[in-house]
């Protein structure tokens, strides 16, 4: 590979952005310049939303109007339940539905695609955040044999989705829980689901398509999905009745990968995995049932220690502790990434309205190395 060559795109730097700074040596994450531990211990995701799109935290009168807004829009047109339907019955995988859906949302938008309007993108995209939790929460419902529960305007974001996927008011510990996890994976640069966002938006293509873009991006096992596969991890350790540590330490021994470890841009533990171990923790005490937390626990543990796990540079991601926090909250395995999604709606309609301001067509170049002066033979010769 050529010295010039960034496959993957490492470290290239292709536009500049105010939402989101991360520094992988020191742990650090931050939304518009405000910590991701202030943020997610003491703001509501309304409140992120508010500032990844508008820059600034609102006061009082502001989010109460924000939030009214996104309430107002959370109903979904009666002919994407009827498409959520036909997914489930053929038993397609959530994140899948999900594309379909908000590709679907589109068509009940009255609003006219103007990409030098900013403010109509904005109102798209807050259409957006508001009705993934709705189709999410009603095809959870639909494949299970249930109706979807309408939802709730006097519901906080995250309770009100919660309450839409099994029809019970959750009580204040899962709804701020939720609330936290919604706001951890709400933005992080340049990931791939965003730059796809951004790189459609580009084109002057409508909100609708760059999300549609980014749940595509992120069904992908190499970008969302880990969360899952960590659930799974400890629900295979714990069928096999194994002490934790003789568990672990036969899966390294068998070369075995541990999903959730590691990062491509943290080189010491994730900050919002930090915040996690504390809400998983803070659950499986509520409920009486750490073990959970308890198995992820002891496995960062026992990783940690060099001579355990001598690669240096790994250390536990936001996956890591994502899935036992879901899983203690009751929600079905597969449906973590859609959740994952759901929250980054927010940043990469964040993003799209940030390109778009001063927009230039993404069209990066490829070398070429395939074979030259070929002469043409027709078919009969061939």
């Amino acid at each position: 590979m050529a010295d010039d060559l960034q496959k993957g795109l490492d470290d290239v730097l292709v536009a500049e952005s105010s939402l989101s700074y991360i520094d992988g040596d020191a742990g650090l994450l931050a939304y518009r310049g405000y910590d991701i531990k202030d943020l997610a211990r003491e703001a509501s995701y309304e409140e992120v939303l508010y500032l990844l799109w508008r820059g600034e935290l609102p006061d009082r009168d502001a989010l109460d109007e924000f939030a009214d807004e996104l309430a107002a829009e959370r109903a979904i047109d009666e002919s994407v339940i009827t498409t959520l339907d036909g997914l489930a019955t053929a038993d397609e995988r959530p994140m899948a539905a999900l594309r379909t859906a908000v590709s679907m949302l589109s068509a009940s938008d009255a609003e006219e695609n103007d990409p030098d309007d900013l403010d109509a993108s904005l109102r798209k995209g807050r259409r957006i955040a508001a009705k993934v939790p709705t189709v999410l929460a009603a095809y959870d419902r639909l494949r299970n044999g249930q109706e979807p529960v309408e939802p709730r305007e006097d519901l906080g974001y995250a309770a009100n989705f919660l309450y839409m996927l099994d029809g019970e008011e959750p009580d204040d510990v899962a709804a701020e829980t939720f609330d936290m996890a919604l706001i951890l994976h709400a933005d992080h640069g340049l990931n791939a689901s965003t730059f796809t966002g951004m790189v459609i938006a580009s084109t002057l293509a409508d909100t609708y398509s760059a999300v549609t873009g980014g749940v595509s991006a992120l069904a992908g096992s190499l970008h969302g999905g880990a969360n899952q596969d960590v659930m799974e991890t400890l629900l295979e350790l714990d069928e096999s009745e194994k002490d934790p540590t003789d568990w672990i330490r036969d899966a390294i021994d068998n070369d075995r990968r541990i999903p959730g470890w590691g990062h491509r841009v943290y080189n010491v533990k994730d900050p919002r995995a930090e915040i996690l171990t504390e809400k998983s923790k803070d659950l499986g005490e509520s409920s009486g049932e750490k073990k959970w937390y308890d198995y992820a626990a002891t496995i960062e543990e026992y990783l940690t220690e060099e001579e355990n796990f001598p690669e240096k540079g790994l250390a536990p991601n936001v996956d890591f502790y994502s899935g036992t926090v879901y899983y203690q909250l009751g929600i079905d395995l597969d449906m973590y990434t859609p959740i994952f999604a759901m929250s980054r709606v927010g940043g990469w309609v964040g993003h799209v309205l940030e390109y778009q301001e001063d927009n230039r067509l993404i069209r990066p170049r490829a070398r070429y190395v395939g074979p030259e002066n070929r002469e043409f033979v027709p078919i009969d010769e061939r």
